[in-house]
C-alpha cells in the first residue's frame, strides 16, 4: 500500500502546486438544445509562488450533452492577462517554464496550462498559456508581461 500511495502523490504532486482558478463570469456563445450553452468563461488564479500576481484567463468551454457530461474537447483557444495586484517579491527559487495553472480541456488527453517565466534583465514576469495533447498539441498560445514594480497603495 505505501508504493501506491507514494506512486499516487507523485503524480498528484504537481497538481497541488497548480494554483486552482476562480471562475469571475461567463458569457453564452452557442445555444443548445440539450445541455449546457456552448460559453466563455472568465477565471481568476493567484501565481502559487509568486505573491502579488493575479492573472485572468478566458477561454471556450463546449456544451451540449458531450459538455454536460465533461466529454467533449474545448478548443485550444485561450486569452491571459496577469497584473500585479500587491508587492511582488521573487523568490529565489523560480524555475524559468514553471506551471503555475493546469486544467483538463478534454476527458482524457488535452490540457490548457500556464507557465512562468522570468526576464531578469527586464526584471519583468513572463506569462505563456497553450494548449498540449498526448500526441499533437497546439501552437495557438497568449502571452502577458508584468513588469515588477514599487507597490503604491
Amino acid at each position: 500500500m505505501r508504493v501506491i500511495n507514494g506512486w499516487l502523490g507523485a503524480l498528484l504532486l504537481p497538481l497541488a502546486l497548480s494554483a486552482s482558478a476562480e471562475e469571475i463570469g461567463q458569457v453564452s456563445t452557442v445555444f443548445k438544445w440539450v445541455g449546457p450553452n456552448d460559453k466563455i468563461v472568465v477565471e481568476a488564479f493567484d501565481d502559487p509562488k509568486v505573491e502579488g500576481v493575479t492573472c485572468y484567463l478566458s477561454r471556450a468551454k463546449t456544451g451540449g450533452v458531450k459538455g454536460g457530461l465533461g466529454l467533449a474537447e474545448d478548443r485550444a483557444e485561450a486569452s491571459i492577462a496577469c497584473r500585479q495586484v500587491g508587492p511582488i517579491q521573487v523568490p529565489a527559487n523560480l524555475k524559468d517554464g514553471e506551471e503555475v495553472f493546469k486544467e483538463r480541456t478534454s476527458l482524457v488527453f488535452k490540457t490548457m496550462q500556464v507557465v512562468r517565466f522570468f526576464d531578469k534583465k527586464r526584471n519583468t514576469l513572463v506569462y505563456l498559456v497553450y494548449s498540449d495533447r498526448v500526441i499533437e498539441g497546439s501552437p495557438q498560445n497568449a502571452v502577458t508581461a508584468i513588469p515588477i514594480l514599487p507597490w503604491h497603495q
